[in-house]
């Protein structure tokens, strides 16, 4: 695990860099847009439908019960509004994704490439729109397994656990394409994610514990619920500047394996697929 570790340290260097730090202002002020709008338009009608939901189905009830069972009985007079907070996260997570994906991960790629790998021939074996789709199918999984596992999230012992996991499996998906989707070709990018899984997703778990940080100023009660604005704010921030640390340690760690990759097998000589652990 040596060059995960190796490339965490680059990584941490390259996120204090001041171009790296400005990077987190774009995504953040198109995030807020986007969420401004659609929390003013949508927030109440969406509060509205799900108290609705609740009082014709007996929800408040069962959810009354399941909340005492745990412990958190007090929960249940701010419960929809929590729900409907809990629900509009997911969403928050992809545009954050999205925008950073969009506006900054190729800068990302481009300085830690220029800086530290500006030998490394560029054969662009990715593309925009493979990016585009790996990102929608990743995240409607994410989001399924989302949902499912929504009821444990308020246990903080489950909180700790499966947001890294999810974390994890999406920002090695979608991080890592897109960290060798300029310099690799379509089959070294392919047999790179697929000989590197494991310390990719030691990775993306890693970042996943730091995304599961910003979670957890949703769960504060009526407070969350009071401070919401600010509190959805805070967030974004917080999943922007995880998503661009993230892409910096994709981005060393992937780039170098590509190095590597080439160096064992150069031009005309055949890949050896052997995986390593």
């Amino acid at each position: 695990m040596r060059p995960v570790l190796v490339a965490f340290g680059r990584a941490l260097l390259s996120q204090l860099h001041l171009r790296m730090l400005l990077l987190t202002l774009l995504p953040f002020l198109l995030s807020i847009l986007v969420w401004g709008v659609a929390l003013w338009l949508g927030l109440q009608p969406l509060i509205d439908w799900l108290q609705a939901y609740f009082a014709d189905h007996g929800g408040f009830r069962i959810a009354g019960d399941v909340l005492g069972w745990v412990g958190l009985g007090a929960l249940k007079t701010v419960l929809v509004p929590l729900l409907a907070m809990w629900m509009l996260l997911p969403l928050m997570i992809l545009t954050a994704l999205i925008f950073v994906g969009m506006c900054a991960m190729p800068m990302i790629v481009r300085h830690v490439g220029g800086r530290h790998f500006a030998s490394l021939e560029r054969h662009r074996g990715g593309s925009l729109l493979g990016t585009l789709w790996l990102s929608s199918w990743t995240f409607i999984v994410f989001l399924l397994l989302w949902l499912v596992t929504l009821p444990l999230s308020f246990i903080p012992p489950f909180t700790f656990l499966i947001q890294p996991l999810l974390w994890g499996w999406l920002t090695s998906r979608v991080m890592a394409y897109d960290a060798l989707a300029d310099h690799a070709s379509g089959d070294e990018l392919k047999r790179l994610m697929r000989r590197h899984r494991w310390p990719l997703l030691a990775i993306g778990t890693i970042t996943g514990a730091m995304g599961a940080a910003p979670t957890l100023l949703w769960i504060g009660g009526a407070l969350s619920v009071i401070f919401f604005p600010l509190l959805a704010a805070g967030a974004i921030w917080l999943y922007v500047l995880v998503f661009i640390f993230t892409g910096l340690w994709f981005a060393y760690y992937c780039l170098e394996a590509l190095r590597a990759e080439r160096g064992a097998n150069p031009p005309g000589a055949v890949p050896v697929l052997k995986d390593i652990n």
